[in-house]
């Protein structure tokens, strides 16, 4: 499996941005996807995460209620879709890929394919 991230960029507080993770070599229609972001000096956070099926769809409580995780499995590509952006949410953002088969996980660890990752920066 490999995964493209895409999307980031420079935003203003308040502002929203889309990340898309485009996969190729196999269909994700059976793996769960996590999108996980870390800011300089930091370790590599979670985010949220979503089922094969996208029934469960777990959040970081940081990003509870601004982001929405959504997947297109005819397209392939799951995406993050982030609004009231603000400056402690910059960072590299990453998706994952966990499976086929897996329960869905917060884990990095548990997560067996990675994108190469997406700068966002919120700043005025």
């Amino acid at each position: 499996v490999q995964l493209q991230a895409s999307g980031g960029g420079l935003v203003q507080p308040g502002g929203s941005l889309r990340l898309s993770c485009a996969a190729s070599g196999v269909g994700l229609d059976y793996y769960a996807v996590g999108w996980f972001r870390q800011a300089p000096g930091k370790e590599r956070d979670f985010v949220a995460a979503i089922s094969p099926s996208a029934v469960i769809t777990p959040y970081a409580n940081s990003v509870k209620g601004r982001f929405t995780i959504s997947r297109d499995n005819g397209k392939n590509t799951v995406y993050l879709q982030m609004n009231s952006l603000k400056p402690e949410d910059t960072a590299v953002y990453y998706c994952a890929a966990d499976g086929p088969y897996s329960l869905i996980t917060q884990a990095p660890a548990d997560y067996d394919y990675w994108g190469q990752g997406t700068l966002v920066t919120v700043s005025s």
